[in-house]
């Protein structure tokens, strides 16, 4: 499609025509890639009227969360790479300052937007620069407690900046009554606005203007609040405009000039609908928040019936743990669906938490409730897990309290790439005191090991687990501890996890070359087992590969060799195959696993250097 050079230039009308194509190349990009499109499609107007408004080559713009951005980077000069949108080797479906300048900073996960625009804004004060700093934040990313954080500092710091509130449905408290109404019109008037802007600048000058100023300030604050439920933005120190149209790009473009010149702390409070402009994300925003590829005419995925998930029978297990057990709670923050806890929601809604997008205060609402004596289970994200650091160590593990920790999504998650692959929690769970980890290989393994860990087990307990489905290996093989799956005699591979279907690949591979491997799955990574692992080192020559699916720093490979060098037990030839250290790009996971050199037919390569080597 044709983008304007200069859309500073534009007419509303062509304002309002350009927001139309935009709409049209995302529902096509999207629907062959998928990715988060009812996000997208509610921002379009809002993203065209900032680009009307600020050189954002120049100004920055900061996302929260960055699924908003598919109109931003096709204005940006993205539009013809928009069909490799989340694939490997294109384009992120988050903003990234790597692709354009015009991506202000990265953004996959929520609630951070104030605080960086924030830091931004006043470097540019220090550095005495002149540009401007926006956040724009979707109304989820609001019940996260560093929203408020951030706003709290801001509004008072007197940083002239810009915060975009995109509500598109979240309860925030709404003034009440006509006459509410009526002044919430009256105050985004363009005779209204002309006015302040004029009356600003009289004021502004001298200490008998300031004196006026602060005067009628006072007058009018005591006036509105006795009519008005108040606004708890302009209590932080922001001016507040809003609430507006989020879809109307003529008025959005003409507040964001006005917000440009008050020059101090301002928020815009704008109303959107999630998947405006096509008919099935608006009927289910849910659904389509982040979608697969799909038929454009009706919404129907294009991949056929779903198949069954590790996220959809955790939930299955959850409901049957709930039915034996009364105190059996799940928690979840703003990942209902995801997590697979649909089902746990209807049937026991009384027992049923989603806290929204503020996994550490789960974290401690989950040791307030172990601590008497309910059995909660934190259903979450592995990356999104990393915010909740804290209170693991000081709310749950100090006083070894029994919280089960269902880690979704760990290891490579794909087409999300670098901000939501899971692949730090092996390093810092396994230094939280006390904690067990469990590592399911298969749908049986979950649903054993998660009633082994809600039912069974004491103190702090994680059962980690991938995206998607399982491999080959559909069998049970224990609840905790190391299992032999497969017999060798010339090396010992090592994995936990869907891992294991990679290092069977491998040992199979290596087989037809004449290389007996003996294949060691590890039910749990914490505590180890670490005789099973020395008792194979004895019959393969203490060769061994482990192959992981996590950063190097902090993994399993690495503490087996430590334990080993401890007990007196080396070994001589180690092969630690793992995501080294970096942050993994966007792509199919197996893609991303040949790319990372951990996938079958590269664990065979490093098997079989391992062995001529030695």
């Amino acid at each position: 499609m044709g983008i304007p050079e200069r859309l500073d230039q534009l007419t509303d009308q062509q304002a309002r025509q350009l927001c139309d194509r935009l709409r049209e190349q995302i529902i096509e990009s999207v629907s062959h890639t998928g990715g988060h499109l009812a996000s997208s499609l509610g921002v379009v107007e809002l993203t065209v009227a900032i680009h009307r408004v600020f050189d954002l080559n120049t100004d920055r713009l900061v996302f929260d969360v960055g699924h908003q951005c598919y109109a931003h980077k096709i204005l940006t000069g993205r539009a013809g790479q928009m069909d490799t949108l989340r694939q490997f080797g294109g384009l992120s479906g988050f903003p990234k300052p790597r692709e354009h300048r015009a991506d202000a900073f990265v953004a996959g996960h929520a609630s951070n937007a104030v605080s960086v625009a924030l830091g931004m804004a006043r470097a540019r004060t220090l550095s005495g620069e002149h540009y401007q700093v926006l956040a724009l934040l979707g109304d989820g990313a609001m019940t996260g407690g560093l929203s408020f954080e951030g706003l709290s500092n801001a509004g008072q710091s007197g940083e002239p900046m810009i915060v975009i509130l995109n509500d598109n449905g979240m309860s925030i408290t709404k003034n009440v009554g006509g006459v509410a109404s009526h002044l919430a019109r009256q105050r985004l008037k363009p005779q209204y606005l002309q006015m302040k802007k004029v009356y600003r600048r009289l004021t502004s000058h001298g200490p008998v203007g300031q004196a006026v100023y602060q005067f009628t300030h006072r007058v009018k604050k005591l006036v509105k609040d006795a009519i008005l439920s108040g606004s708890v933005f302009e209590d932080m120190g922001f001016t507040y405009l809003g609430p507006v149209d989020g879809h109307d790009v003529a008025r959005l473009t003409q507040l964001l000039q006005y917000a440009r010149e008050l020059n101090c702390p301002v928020l815009l409070h704008v109303k959107t609908v999630k998947g405006k402009g096509y008919p099935p994300a608006e009927r289910e925003p849910d659904r389509f928040h982040g979608v697969g590829p799909f038929r454009i005419e009706d919404g129907a995925p294009v991949s056929g019936e779903a198949k069954q998930t590790f996220s959809q029978v955790f939930g299955e297990t959850m409901c049957q743990l709930a039915r034996e057990r009364g105190e059996v709670c799940a928690i979840t923050a703003a990942m209902q669906s995801g997590t697979g806890l649909d089902g746990f929601a209807r049937q026991y809604p009384s027992r049923f938490f989603d806290v929204g997008i503020a996994e550490e205060h789960a974290a401690a609402m989950a040791a307030g409730m172990a601590k008497q004596r309910m059995l909660p289970v934190f259903a979450v994200y592995s990356t999104f897990l990393q915010r909740s650091y804290d209170m693991l160590l000081h709310d749950v593990a100090l006083l070894g309290l029994h919280v089960v920790f269902a880690v979704d999504r760990a290891g490579l998650v794909g087409e999300d790439g670098e901000t939501h692959h899971g692949v730090f929690d092996v390093a810092y769970l396994s230094s939280v005191p006390g904690m067990r980890i469990l590592c399911p290989a298969s749908f049986a393994e979950l649903r054993s090991m998660l009633r082994h860990a809600v039912l069974e087990l004491t103190g702090p307990v994680a059962v980690r687990y991938p995206r998607g489905g399982e491999g080959e290996l559909r069998t049970m093989s224990g609840t905790e501890g190391a299992s032999v799956i497969r017999k060798g005699s010339d090396l010992t591979l090592v994995a936990y996890g869907t891992m294991v279907n990679e290092v069977l690949t491998a040992a199979r591979l290596l087989e037809e070359r004449g290389i007996s491997a003996q294949v060691v799955k590890l039910n749990s990574i914490r505590p180890l087992d670490l005789d099973t692992i020395a008792l194979s080192l004895e019959r393969t020559g203490g060769r061994m590969l482990v192959a992981e699916e996590c950063v190097d720093t902090g993994c399993v490979g690495r503490q087996i060799l430590s334990e080993l060098a401890v007990q007196g037990r080396p070994c001589a030839r180690p092969v630690l195959a793992n995501l080294g250290d970096r942050f993994v790009q966007h792509g199919k996971v197996s893609q991303l696993r040949a790319l990372c050199g951990i996938d079958g037919q590269s664990l065979c390569k490093r098997a079989m250097e391992a062995m001529a080597n030695g």
